[in-house]
């Protein structure tokens, strides 16, 4: 497997002004490949240009953020320890506060088919938020923290503590649709789905990634596990390990992105390395090269060209005595890094 070397290259460069404590989430927006939304334990939610490489703006919480999204092109929202959900507006450069949970903000998603930004939260329930007043359209219980959730089109997939995994639609949220447990064996991580909707991909602690599929034909009625139609085309892979002096090393998988054009996604973990994969075909197209410490976050501009990489060290030991400074890396990426092999 071609690994590419360290250090500033033509297709990579680093931001300038990077938060100064643990990058929590990078986020483009919508349209463009231009601004890209950071969100960290610093309590700053940042939006740097990523062509002009400058930091555009930034705004605060009253603690740590754990995530942040774009609503439109001028609109962001955010959440995290402060357990306050907060809308940005640039063009005036004001905020909002929305609304909170009972405990931190772990996830902030928005959903264009349904028009509404969606809060996962260490207080057991998902709750959504109506952009045009911006209020609370609704509060739904979860059966442990959330950890991390995705918009799949109208559907909404939620990987709570316990290894669980629940499908919702997020235009009947009345019953659950689908409940799961994660295919891996130790604690979830990340969730995000395919873009063309035919399922989702999973990452564990423990140096490994699921590809699962939702069941389109059983939307009606609440059920516990798809078809065993679909239920046959799940699998999972180790990924994220590194063998030193005969010993193997298992790393994270704390970021999972999708090429939205490709439907290939690259994976980042506590390893300091990005892998892309081919999830349809079972295979890695590449690695780059290792990245100076933990990759925290991963997230593809939507027509395919940039990623964004967050180099962020996560405290997974207590043994690292001169920590990495954060970064936030800029990759052009090619066809040939994340086009499905023929």
């Amino acid at each position: 497997m071609p690994e590419i070397e360290m250090g500033e290259t033509p297709n990579e460069f680093q931001l300038k002004n990077p938060p100064n404590d643990g990058i929590s989430s990078v986020k483009f927006g919508p349209n463009s490949s231009q601004f890209l939304l950071v969100s960290s334990w610093d309590s700053t939610v940042r939006l740097y240009d990523i062509v002009a490489n400058n930091k555009r703006m930034e705004y605060f919480h009253s603690a740590p953020v754990l995530d942040c999204c774009f609503h439109d092109a001028v609109h962001s929202y955010s959440g995290g320890l402060d357990n306050t959900l907060k809308m940005f507006d640039f063009n005036t450069n004001s905020g909002t506060t929305v609304g909170t949970h009972e405990a931190p903000i772990k996830c902030v998603e928005y959903c264009p088919e349904v028009n509404v930004v969606i809060t996962g939260s260490w207080d057991s329930t998902v709750k959504l938020w109506d952009p045009r007043t911006p209020c609370a359209a609704g509060s739904f219980s979860q059966p442990d923290k959330v950890y991390t959730l995705s918009v799949c089109g109208d559907r909404l997939v939620v990987g709570t503590a316990g290894r669980r995994i629940l499908v919702w639609d997020l235009r009947n949220m009345g019953y659950v649709q689908q409940r799961r447990e994660s295919s891996l064996k130790y604690q979830t991580r990340c969730i995000r789905c395919f873009p063309n909707k035919q399922g989702y991909v999973l990452s564990s602690i423990e140096g490994r990634v699921a590809v699962e599929y939702l069941d389109p034909s059983r939307v009606a009625v609440e059920y516990l596990d798809p078809s065993p139609e679909v239920q046959k085309k799940k699998y999972a892979f180790k990924c994220h390990r590194i063998k030193e002096n005969g010993i193997e090393m298992i790393y994270p998988v704390n970021a999972i992105a999708f090429h939205a054009q490709h439907n290939t996604f690259a994976s980042g973990g506590s390893d300091g390395y990005v892998n892309i994969w081919d999830g349809f075909n079972k295979k890695r197209l590449c690695q780059f090269h290792r990245y100076p410490t933990s990759i925290a976050s991963l997230m593809f501009s939507h027509d395919g060209s940039v990623l964004a990489i967050a180099s962020s060290y996560m405290y997974e030991t207590d043994d690292v005595v001169d920590i990495p400074q954060d970064s936030i890396y800029i990759r052009n990426v090619s066809d040939q890094e994340t086009k499905p092999k023929a």
